[in-house]
């Protein structure tokens, strides 16, 4: 990452430029024409004839601090940080809003619809460890990923184990929702997300007490001093306050959008660093938890570890943004709106997608006369079965595609048993279940019956 230009501070360029600073700021504002919140580092870089770029950003500076909140949480220096917030946030927080409505509404009032979706849970879910691990460098494929998920099988290195780890991280957010956040939730969090990896003095689950650490850029280039460890459990329980108080805009608060305060949580985790492993896969963790907490249940289902993934520099960079300039959290906002917005227009494209297959699968089921045989998931898996002679399936995979218990699996292999669609196998004390080469014919020969 090439290295970015720390802007002046705003009461030098103030006393440097003085009333130039206020005739440029009827131009200069907090956002440019083009909706951007930009960085002195970007901002100089555009052509501006005749324009005194420093006293055109101390405009922008000051145009910001106007529509700004300042936080309780503060820097190591003891500087608070602060806030913006720009229509494009608005309009990505609207967004989130209208997909958990549109979805929550139909996920409420439709039991055939959590039937129809209960399946995807796991393989949405699986796709978010998967992608979280890959940011942090895992290279195990999703194809691999996802066969030991699905089986169960254990892990055959560290790559696999960070991808199991976040599976078992996201699990735990999710059944934690509703508790408040606290140094030991934390602290689970991270020992889940680094359980088992073979990382040198990695310590799961213990807070740092030492000062060795640093994040680091280009070459030997540090870009981040996390704060000195002796600080660290004044400053985590700190947060902690933050996260469990209520921001509602009553009474004097602030209001902060659930959303955003997520995405706080998010950042303040990288940059306290308070462990010594893993802390980027706890600060997308407490984005999670925080989200489902608040009631965002599509969250659950939306990776914006994917994205992350795919632009590592940019995710970086947003968070040496806010360092750099006066600990401005509207860098790191924005960014991460940016994400999320891209992730929940992924989203809906893949549930529109599973809806339109779900009324095919529903179509298909009835040229074999079987939708009154049949639910949905059965349904899922007796194509699953056709579509793979010869495969075994088990109690346990099923369990882990469709979130049923082992005995409801078990029914549903039994009650395809039954139909001549599987073979029964015994294998020591269990059994397994063969998908047979001759299903389909079978499933004919029981319509031309009927």
């Amino acid at each position: 990452m090439a290295r970015i230009q720390k802007p002046a501070d705003f009461a030098v360029l103030l006393k440097q430029y003085g009333l130039e600073i206020f005739e440029l700021a009827r131009t200069y504002k907090a956002i440019d024409d083009k909706g951007r919140y930009l960085h002195w580092d970007e901002f100089r870089r555009y052509p501006s004839p005749g324009v005194n770029k420093e006293a055109a950003w101390a405009a922008i500076k000051m145009s910001r601090a106007l529509g700004s909140k300042t936080l309780e949480l503060r820097s190591e220096c003891d500087s608070p940080f602060f806030l913006s917030t720009t229509d494009f946030c608005d309009a990505v927080i609207h967004a989130v809003e209208s997909v958990t409505s549109r979805l929550g509404g139909a996920k409420a009032s439709s039991p055939q619809y959590r039937d129809n979706t209960r399946y995807l849970v796991d393989s949405l879910m699986m796709e978010e460890a998967i992608s979280s691990a890959q940011l942090e460098g895992a290279a195990t494929t999703r194809k691999v990923a996802k066969d030991m998920l699905g089986k169960e099988r254990l892990p055959l290195d560290d790559d696999e184990r960070m991808i199991l780890n976040n599976y078992h991280l996201m699990q735990h957010a999710k059944y934690n929702k509703d508790e408040n956040l606290s140094v030991a939730l934390i602290c689970e969090f991270q020992a889940i997300a680094t359980a088992g990896i073979e990382e040198a003095d990695a310590r799961p689950g213990q807070v740092r007490d030492s000062d060795d650490i640093f994040v680091g850029g280009a070459g030997d280039e540090v870009v981040h001093q996390p704060p000195k460890a002796a600080l660290l459990p004044a400053r985590l329980e700190a947060l902690c306050r933050f996260a469990n108080d209520c921001h509602d805009g009553h009474e004097g608060r602030h209001f902060i959008h659930p959303v955003v305060k997520a995405t706080i949580l998010h950042f303040m985790m990288g940059y306290e660093h308070p462990f010594r492993d893993g802390n980027g896969r706890t600060a997308r963790c407490l984005f999670y938890w925080f989200m489902l907490k608040s009631g965002y249940w599509p969250f659950e289902y939306i990776s914006i570890s994917t994205l992350l993934k795919e632009a590592p520099m940019q995710y970086g960079r947003s968070y040496i943004y806010t360092q750099t300039d006066a600990f401005d959290l509207t860098y790191f906002v924005t960014y991460q709106l940016r994400v999320i917005e891209r992730a929940m227009h992924e989203f809906m494209e893949y549930f529109e997608a599973k809806r339109r297959e779900s009324v095919e699968l529903m179509s298909w089921l009835d040229t074999f006369e079987l939708n009154n045989e049949l639910n949905y998931r059965q349904g899922h898996f007796l194509k699953k079965v056709l579509q793979h002679p010869g495969r075994i399936f088990t109690p346990k995979e099923l369990t882990h595609d469709y979130d049923i218990s082992e005995n409801t699996a078990r029914k549903d292999l039994e009650k395809l048993v039954g139909m001549k669609l599987l073979f029964k196998v015994q294998e020591g004390k269990g059994f397994l279940y063969l998908a047979r080469e001759d299903a389909e014919a079978n499933l004919k020969k029981r319509q031309r019956r009927s």
